[in-house]
């Protein structure tokens, strides 16, 4: 099934689509996305935790860490 710009279900034919477009565009029919679960400020404090971590580690450990990383990803066959 295709989906909106930010994730929602919409018809797989013309004709509906045009339709469910139309709806939304008057009115009549909702479009707001699905609840995904996560509380917002969690999120967020989650964004700023990286960016702590990244400006707390030295350049020689980020560097270790980013090796790893990277031996890691190299390493699994697909």
């Amino acid at each position: 099934m295709p989906k909106g710009p930010k994730g929602q279900k919409r018809p797989a034919d013309v004709v509906s689509n045009a339709i469910k477009v139309a709806r939304i565009a008057t009115g009549e029919d909702d479009d707001t996305p699905p609840v995904t679960g996560k509380d917002p400020n969690a999120a967020a404090l989650g964004k700023k935790g990286g960016a702590a971590r990244a400006k707390a580690l030295t350049p020689k450990k980020r560097s270790e860490i980013a090796k790893k990383a990277a031996a890691k990803r190299w390493s699994q066959s697909t």
